[in-house]
């Protein structure tokens, strides 16, 4: 189980990965020990996944996020291997999810210009077969954030947010 103390934990984490243990033992009212003992059972049941360094893409020269929307020619394990291949072999797609409704998948990817999303769908159509693919790309980056809501997380207290 988790309580409110760990839900402030992964908030402080979320903000900042590298804000000092210390700091967020202040915060939240343990501590050094006990609050990094919750870190370390956080990282080790799965919920922290990893921490990581956030890169401006503007900054990185790859202003352009382009959005596919991709239909399956056919439903069969045999080209789900081979997408789910290519997906992680393309690394300016940066997101891939697969859904429900008419669209099977959808690709998140970035670029420095139309030219390198151009060379990067040619060789997304020269390996693979596709029924469809739509692509729009992003003209204004409106809310982004690798924070989720923690309020969900599973706590003893059966509150509802």
């Amino acid at each position: 189980m988790f309580d409110a103390t760990d839900q402030r934990i992964l908030e402080i984490l979320q903000r900042d990965a590298d804000y000092p243990v210390a700091r967020i033992a202040e915060e939240v009212g343990l501590s050094k020990t006990p609050c990094w003992r919750r870190i370390r059972r956080l990282e080790e049941l799965g919920v922290l996944r990893r921490r990581v360094a956030l890169v401006d893409h503007a900054k990185a020269n790859l202003p352009m996020t382009v959005f596919i929307g991709v239909k399956a020619p056919r439903h069969e394990v045999q080209w789900l291997d081979a997408f789910k291949a290519l997906v992680e072999e393309t690394e300016e797609i940066v997101e891939a999810y697969r859904l429900t409704g008419r669209t099977d998948y959808i690709l998140k990817i970035v670029v420095p210009d139309i030219a390198r999303y151009d060379l990067v769908y040619k060789r997304m159509i020269a390996r693979l077969e596709f029924s469809e693919v739509n692509s729009s790309i992003a003209m204004e980056e409106m809310k982004f954030t690798t924070a989720v809501p923690v309020k969900y997380l599973a706590t003893g207290g059966g509150e509802e947010g």
